[in-house]
């Protein structure tokens, strides 16, 4: 009996040193706040149909070019073939170890990895993976293509992916279907969840000394699709793997429904727009309310062979509009970017452009609990943002900011007054009819833009900034042309949006969108050069928040801190989402939080 008890005894003093990922019970889910919503034994996701019938083609279309087939490394990041991992279309060739529910703010179920061991200080995470897991040519899922696909990605692999082992203090093969990540003090509590979101590639088929090379030859995933047919540039088509391993898994089912995905590729948008109308494509989106009223009246429209609809999502809206690059000494200046920030005239564009159909967009999270807009700041807040005083306006502080509203005119002269007293305080002033900085040079930039939409913004903004003695000149780029400019940050102001979706759970992309390690990293989505240690703490409360209000206060906060940056003048939005398609596609009843979903649509049965 002293012989057994000295054992246990010896065994529970090595209790601490295993840690608590050896206590841990496994389990199928898991979320980033709270509980996952649906149980062990849930069927189907909520917004899917499970029923719905296989078969058919579907031909989405794009604006731009590609010339790679490998997502994920930093050659043509940009020009990379869509579909491979996508947002909107769906991962159809990689796949990762577990799949997000598009229904709820950030919650994780099993895929390639059937259960998830995490201990309640998230220190550290085990992973079994799915017995049935196999690559598209046969070859099984193992513990080794995890470990591979880390290795890989760090030595050869693009940011963020190259990025993740500096949070990992060790990574461990556990069995042949079991890997445990144990992080060191940089991870964060989202952190786990972002390694169950990384898209795992197979090791007996990527040589990792020349994984960093482009490629058109088609790659090997274990995701629903193999690349069936490639012309670079123009079209890629995604043929359904038949023996695709997880087709009858829950978080599958009523999903990848065609049997043939197309990604057609055209210059702009006015050629996609016409290669609708006759049926190449089978979708189309077009946010310019004024072009759904005039253009959606050809003859499949009107016959009904052409349906129209609109998606709602329960997300905060995407941020669109002027991004500034403030690595130029132009823009470092807060006060001139506010001034800048004042002369887009929003009122005006509302009432003649979009049919007043469209909210200012003011906020990073608008209308979401997220959101700093009509909010006064918490005594959290004031806390997390203390040691940096003054970089919050009073006005962002108490909840009352708004961007300036005009009378509509398009030459409200309080607001330009507004806007060149600020500049005036930077030091500018107006020499022979033109603004002068305090370098004694005119001051003058160049917009980028890449549809006849952006360029009708871009010139309407371009006219209230000539107001005031500014110059602008506007480019028309290729797409393919623009993301080489964001990749070497070559571009004076860009018309676009925050890199991001809308989300109600933000998190560790926001390093690579707003921290300052990415402002000058080649190929990151920090395209405005934030660089703010002010922002880089709000960031860091948030990823290491223990419970909801703490997350909220630091998401608050940083919303701000962003707003009071005047990093982009942000434009407008609309919630809804305009779709046209053709007829014979069907998609589920229920939209969820995160809006419209393609991989969960189908085609009619003749």
């Amino acid at each position: 009996m002293r012989r057994i008890f000295l054992s246990l005894c010896a065994a529970m003093a090595l209790l601490p040193a295993l840690g608590a990922a050896a206590l841990a019970e496994p389990k199928h889910a898991v979320a980033m706040q709270g509980e996952p919503a649906l149980p062990e034994d849930f069927s189907n996701f909520p917004y899917v149909n499970p029923d719905a019938p296989k078969g058919g083609s579907v031909t989405y279309c794009v604006v731009g070019s590609f010339d790679n087939l490998n997502p994920f490394i930093i050659k043509s990041l940009r020009t990379t073939a869509r579909g491979m991992i996508d947002t909107i279309y769906g991962n159809l060739v990689f796949e990762s170890l577990m799949q997000r529910s598009m229904d709820e703010p950030f919650s994780l179920y099993g895929l390639l990895a059937e259960s998830i061991d995490m201990p309640e200080d998230r220190k550290s995470v085990e992973f079994h993976l799915n017995p049935k897991a196999k690559w598209s040519d046969g070859e099984p899922v193992t513990a080794d293509d995890v470990i591979f696909t880390y290795e890989v990605y760090t030595e050869k692999g693009r940011p963020p992916y190259s990025d993740r082992m500096k949070k990992i203090a060790k990574l461990e093969k556990t069995g042949d279907l079991s890997v445990r990540f144990i992080f060191n003090e940089l991870a964060d509590r989202e952190f786990p969840l972002i390694i169950a979101m990384t898209p795992i590639v197979p090791k007996h088929f990527f040589n990792k000394e020349t994984f960093d090379q482009t490629t058109l030859k088609p790659v090997i995933g274990s995701g629903p699709y193999r690349v069936g047919q490639v012309a670079p540039g123009q079209r890629i088509v995604f043929e359904r793997n038949p023996d695709y391993w997880a087709k009858d898994l829950p978080v599958k089912r009523g999903i990848d429904n065609f049997d043939r995905v197309t990604l057609e590729y055209f210059l702009n948008a006015n050629a996609m727009f016409e290669a609708f109308k006759k049926g190449i494509c089978s979708t189309f989106a077009e946010a310019d309310p004024v072009k759904r009223e005039r253009n959606f009246n050809f003859p499949a429209m009107t016959e009904g062979k052409v349906v129209s609809e609109d998606f709602e999502s329960g997300l905060p809206p995407v941020v669109n509009g002027f991004l500034f690059n403030t690595r130029l000494p132009k823009f470092s200046d807060v006060r001139v970017r506010r001034a800048l920030g004042m002369l887009y005239d929003f009122e005006w564009a509302n009432k003649n452009l979009f049919d007043g159909q469209y909210k200012r967009t003011a906020s990073f999270w608008q209308d979401s609990e997220l959101s700093a807009l009509g909010r006064p700041a918490s005594e959290a807040e004031r806390a997390l943002l203390a040691p940096f005083p003054g970089k919050v306006p009073a006005d962002v502080m108490d909840g009352t900011y708004r961007p300036r509203v005009t009378d509509g005119s398009g030459r409200d002269r309080k607001v330009l007054k507004e806007a060149f007293d600020l500049l005036e305080s930077a030091g500018y002033h107006v020499d022979g009819g033109k603004l002068v900085g305090p370098d004694g040079e005119p001051f003058s930039f160049e917009i980028l833009t890449t549809s006849q939409t952006e360029e009708r913004l871009a010139a309407l903004y371009q006219r209230s900034l000539e107001k005031l003695g500014i110059d602008v000149n506007i480019r028309a780029l290729e797409s393919d042309q623009i993301q080489m400019r964001k990749q070497n940050f070559d571009f004076d102001v860009l018309f676009g949006s925050t890199g991001f979706l809308g989300t109600l759970s933000p998190g560790i992309e926001l390093t690579f969108r707003w921290g300052s390690e990415s402002a000058n990293v080649p190929g990151s989505f920090n395209l405005a050069g934030v660089a703010d240690p002010a922002v880089d703490a709000m960031i860091e409360a948030m990823l290491h928040a223990r419970d909801k209000d703490s997350y909220v206060a630091a998401v608050r906060a940083l919303d701000r801190l962003l707003i009071s940056g005047a990093y982009m003048v942000p434009m407008q939005h609309n919630k809804k989402e305009f779709l046209a398609y053709w007829a014979n596609l069907e998609h589920p009843a229920k939209t969820p939080i995160f809006g419209n979903q393609f991989p969960t649509w189908w085609q009619k049965p003749n």
